[in-house]
């Protein structure tokens, strides 16, 4: 590589491992990816196959984005080498595609149709977790040389640790606000039980007793019966009745 190409390959490092987490869009991040896969390994298009919790993304470098997604959604339902990298984590080269035609014919139709005859996979990983699939496509046949394939390798794995890190800020966050909303529900439960004792002049656990009972026979979460009870809009007389 030229020296140019390397500084080009260290700041697209810095890139991929510096998203802020605020920021992070996984398309434009994946997008990102292909992008400098297509500029710094000489291939003719790079696309991405990753699950996720919304559905699978399938990102292509922007020059053929459209055609590659395509390519890479036949193969996830079809088969295709992405698909099969994404699922155990294992690298696939295939030099030419007419040597696989018959184990994924979906996959070859459609990547010769878009002028594909070669293509190489490596697996987005990181220890035991496969978070996806980076896909190189060549026009013409032929095996990727070992520094491509090593530079294509650590490009994904830069990339998914950044996946990782964000994924877990997901998790953390989407955790709090469960905790934040057990919490208030919690607190708002009390407010009503001891609202439900005071008028009915019961004790608190036979407030609690009657507000359960309530919601149960009415088909109705309890923190949506005790936040009506404290915000006004249900009358607590109405639960002796309701029994």
């Amino acid at each position: 590589m030229t020296s140019t190409s390397v500084e080009e390959l260290a700041k697209t490092f810095v890139e991929l491992a510096d998203t802020p987490a605020g920021e992070f869009e996984l398309d434009d991040f994946l997008r990102l990816l292909a992008d400098r896969c297509v500029r710094l390994l000489g291939v003719d298009a790079a696309g991405l196959l990753v699950p996720d919790v919304d559905g699978p993304h399938f990102v292509g470098a922007a020059d053929e984005e459209d055609m590659v997604a395509e390519i890479l959604r036949t193969e996830a339902e079809a088969g295709g080498p992405s698909a099969e990298c994404a699922r155990t984590g294992t690298p696939i080269a295939v030099a030419d595609l007419s040597t696989v035609a018959d184990q994924w014919p979906e996959f070859v139709a459609v990547a010769r149709d878009a002028g594909f005859t070669a293509t190489h996979v490596v697996p987005m990983r990181l220890r035991g977790d496969i978070l996806g699939a980076l896909t190189l496509f060549q026009h013409r046949p032929g095996a990727l040389d070992g520094l491509t394939t090593s530079v294509a390798q650590a490009m994904a794995d830069i990339a998914t640790i950044s996946l990782v890190r964000e994924r877990s800020v997901r998790q953390q966050a989407r955790l709090a606000a469960q905790l934040q909303h057990a919490l208030s529900s919690r607190i708002v439960i009390e407010q009503a039980k001891g609202m439900i004792s005071e008028r009915l002049g019961l004790r608190v656990d036979d407030a609690f007793a009657e507000l359960r009972a309530y919601s149960r026979s009415n088909n109705r979460a309890l923190s949506v019966t005790a936040a009506e009870i404290v915000d006004g809009s249900l009358d607590p007389n109405i639960l002796t009745k309701d029994s």
